[in-house]
């Protein structure tokens, strides 16, 4: 395998410091050509001192000052926004950018990757729940893969490997339940953003970890499906899953099913969607039957975490509905971190939003662009008087 040049956007979040692990480890196989962060100047500047990328690039712009002065002394071009790393992917060629940034801020960086032709490891679902007609419909007709990192997708990407001539009936995504796994509505009235955010296998940052609380997580997963892997709304399920071993499942046209397995650490993904196609030898924890005598499934309790059966129906109404829905719960989770809304009321506000914005069948880019700008505003101002 030669060595692979990869750009990293969201390099400080806890997809991109695992996917650093993972280039770390295999130096011969990887180089790093472009870094980028949100806010944590620090730690990417730490990033790019050891790594040597070509382009590093902070989002907030008044941060600007703060990398250039902490990497003066490397041969390192700097910018900021996500104008910046547009430009830096047009700039320098990589073969594969991980897309690990939060949110709908993963899209037009996504779209201009793919313009140029580079594989995508995606991390980014927003990207595909937002956009995801316009996303693959551009891949396709560039000839670019788009390879899962999400521990469900890639699962189902493992289990598709040689079975391209043998059509999906089913694919079933797994969801731990997060941290209210079995409790009704009644008892979730005064839970606190400190409870929401401790997830009971996975650590992961603020945003994802409140989403796998209110289960919004999985039903992004079930948008992000349905365009990674070309089926209808019916033919994903979802099931609870609490020991979170069986990643996500496919069942076939004759019956039989194909599981991926595993313990929850998510540098198993990120290394298969930088090694693919080949399988990269690695030092990870291995999975024993033994430690886990016991898996256990049970169906999702869409009546008490009601934002799964809300992507559900944005993915059967189509249009600008997923989009509405994104921009709707990225508001709302903001607002819940801050104390501004209760957990329940998370639910409550994008709801409200899918019923009261414009729903436009056939959206362009810039419809995107102007439902999420939109959406956020109402969203910010859902319960303020």
């Amino acid at each position: 395998m030669t060595a692979k040049s990869v750009a990293i956007l969201g390099s400080t979040g806890s997809i991109g410091t695992q996917a650093l692990d993972v280039v770390r480890a295999n130096t011969s196989l990887f180089s790093i050509s472009i870094l980028s962060a949100g806010n944590n100047v620090d730690l990417l500047i730490k990033q790019c001192i050891e790594f040597k990328p070509t382009f590093a690039i902070i989002g907030n712009k008044d941060k600007f000052s703060l990398l250039k002065e902490g990497l003066k002394n490397e041969d390192i071009q700097l910018l900021a926004g996500v104008d910046g790393i547009c430009e830096a992917l047009i700039a320098v060629k990589s073969d594969i950018v991980l897309t690990a940034l939060v949110g709908y801020a993963g899209l037009k960086p996504t779209l201009t990757a793919i313009d140029q032709g580079i594989t995508i490891a995606l991390a980014n679902k927003e990207t595909l729940v937002v956009a995801g007609e316009l996303v693959t419909e551009r891949a396709k007709a560039k000839n670019v893969d788009i390879i899962p990192v999400d521990s469900e997708h890639s699962a189902i990407f493992q289990c598709l490997v040689g079975e391209e001539r043998n059509p999906i009936e089913k694919v079933i995504l797994t969801a731990s339940g997060g941290p209210f796994r079995g409790r009704k509505r009644d008892e979730l009235l005064g839970v606190t953003k400190e409870q929401a955010l401790k997830h009971p296998n996975w650590s992961m940052g603020a945003k994802i970890t409140i989403d796998s609380a209110s289960l919004m997580n999985k039903g992004l997963e079930v948008i992000e499906a349905k365009w990674l892997f070309d089926v209808d709304d019916h033919q994903i399920d979802v099931i609870v899953h609490p020991q979170s071993i069986v990643h996500s499942l496919v069942q076939f046209e004759d019956g039989s099913m194909k599981a991926q397995m595993g313990l929850p650490d998510m540098k198993l993904p990120i290394q298969y969607a930088l090694g693919y196609p080949k399988r990269l030898k690695s030092n990870f924890e291995r999975f024993n039957f033994m430690d886990y005598p016991t898996l256990t499934f049970e169906a999702p309790d869409k009546d008490t975490f009601v934002n799964l059966q809300l992507a559900y129906n944005a993915l059967k109404q189509k249009g600008n509905s997923a989009c509405i829905l994104n921009a709707a719960n990225e508001i709302a989770v903001e607002r819940f971190l801050n104390d501004e809304i209760k957990f329940l009321e998370i639910a409550e506000l994008n709801s409200f939003c899918m019923e009261n914005y414009q729903y436009i069948a056939q959206p362009s880019y810039e419809d995107y662009v102007t439902t999420d700008t939109q959406v956020r505003e109402l969203a910010k101002n859902w319960k303020t008087k």
